[in-house]
């Protein structure tokens, strides 16, 4: 059970929070973080955005169709010549004419030929596949993100709880001191050292107060709302290994499973796609044109020589089809193809080796990650029995300073030591929960269901649900 002085800092440290809608436990707190984590929310418009890449290139190898339509008008003016018969001497004069003119029509093309467009197309499949392998992988450092910082909290209240424990242990025993100073039972230096240890710990619960408001605000936000129904493991834990699996079958699991693993996979794909669409700039391209246009023009031209003037009126229609195709060979760029080709070569190295970066790195933190869940078990085991062996011997020099068998020096101590004991229990029990869910993270193999398993070793006793009414 969760004892009294944690359930008193759960209180205060909630009363502190502002106003919100609240969740009720781990699980409520995973389905806040879903909903309103801004990171979470960042990584699906990526998603969205990377999709669109393969749309777009998928586009240009379909039809392309379209309309067009003018109107013009246009004047012209400029000296000219003007001979109506091979007999008569030619009249030199000025020519004027105004035009308008007017077209209508639509025109279409196909390609049939561009390896660099396929190629592309490829490319973009490949990173559309590496988007949702991401955010896949995003979604489950959602929930060790928000375990996290959830389990925090309860490591930084335990804290906070064993602070103030300490620190009312200290005051009796500098109120003992000072006593014992008065009727000279004692020497000052155990009066100043009482004193010293009392304000240390009155300094370490102020601290540990602002810890648990700021693992709050971290929790905050992820989850976009404040924890009501903070639940913590009881004091008989006893941690257990998911499953009988060994650490070479959940290794290989993991790289076998791991979404951000595949998505680097599926990046390297694509990059060496890259290098046929860099090659592709050397081959020829076919492309299909077409259409039907309708115009006509209008207007009427002068010819002015001293008092002679003619006028005539102009004009034409046309309409029709046009069908043709284009074969275009690339024949010299300036060098700017073999670069491009260089440039793809080397982008398809880089994320070759960041592809086995990672798979090392996913393979040592597996290792590590199981590891520590196996040697987390011991490690709550030892850090219990060590609590108890600390809070037994507090309680025995506190009986022997009253017999005078201790003196205030080996109390002090002792308070020391206890404290420092609950803190380190605190910690390996939720580091073992941690663990498992990092472990199971990195396999690829994280799912809800885990959450709720550990949801489900998490209890709030009757003190804490009284503080947490009284909200």
């Amino acid at each position: 059970m969760l004892r009294q002085p944690l359930a008193f800092a759960l209180a205060l440290a909630l009363a502190l929070l502002p106003a919100a809608a609240h969740a009720d436990d781990l699980l409520q707190s995973y389905n806040n973080a879903r909903n309103s984590d801004p990171q979470f929310a960042a990584a699906e418009s990526r998603q969205l955005a990377t999709r669109e890449g393969a749309v777009q290139a998928r586009a240009v190898l379909l039809p392309q169709i379209d309309g067009s339509a003018t109107l013009r008008r246009s004047k012209s003016d400029g000296p000219s010549t003007f001979q109506s018969d091979p007999t008569l001497p030619a009249v030199t004069g000025n020519i004027s004419s105004t035009s308008t003119s007017r077209s209508i029509g639509i025109s279409g093309s196909q390609v049939l030929f561009d390896f660099s467009r396929l190629t592309t197309l490829k490319s973009q499949l490949a990173l559309r596949k590496a988007g949702e392998f991401q955010l896949e992988s995003d979604g489950l450092s959602l929930i060790t993100r928000t375990s996290a910082a959830y389990f925090n909290v309860l490591v930084q209240l335990e804290t906070l709880a064993a602070a103030e424990a300490a620190e009312t242990a200290l005051k009796k025993q500098f109120d003992f001191a000072s006593k014992r100073l008065e009727v000279g039972l004692a020497p000052i230096t155990d009066m100043y050292e009482a004193r010293a240890q009392y304000d240390g710990a009155r300094a370490n619960t102020i601290l540990a107060r602002n810890a648990v408001q700021d693992a709050y605000q971290a929790l905050v936000e992820i989850t976009g709302a404040p924890v009501a129904n903070l639940k913590g493991l009881p004091d008989d834990f006893q941690p257990a290994l998911p499953e009988s699996r060994d650490i070479d079958g959940w290794v290989k699991t993991a790289i076998a499973q791991n979404p951000a693993l595949q998505a680097k996979q599926e990046q390297v794909r694509s990059s060496e796609i890259s290098v046929e669409t860099a090659r592709a700039g050397h081959l020829p391209t076919l492309t299909l044109s077409g259409g039907y246009s309708k115009g006509a023009n209008w207007g009427d031209r002068t010819f002015s020589a001293g008092a002679y003037n003619d006028t005539s009126p102009t004009g034409s229609e046309s309409r029709g089809p046009n069908l043709g195709l284009t074969l275009s060979v690339p024949i010299f760029s300036g060098g700017a193809t073999q670069s491009r080709v260089r440039q793809a070569l080397a982008q398809r190295d880089i994320s070759r080796d960041e592809l086995e970066q990672q798979r090392r790195a996913l393979e040592r933190n597996t290792r590590n990650a199981y590891q520590t869940l196996v040697a987390g078990i011991s490690e709550v085991e030892a850090r219990r029995l060590a609590l108890v062996s600390a809070q037994s011997a507090y309680e025995a020099s506190q009986v022997g300073l009253e017999v005078g068998t201790r003196t205030v020096l080996d109390v002090l101590n002792n308070q020391r030591t206890l404290f420092t004991a609950q803190q380190a229990y605190a910690q390996s029990k939720y580091n073992f929960l941690q663990s498992r869910l990092l472990l199971e993270q990195a396999a690829g193999t994280l799912e809800i269901s885990d959450v709720e398993d550990v949801n489900r070793l998490l209890t709030t006793d009757e003190s804490v649900a009284k503080a947490i009414s009284t909200l």
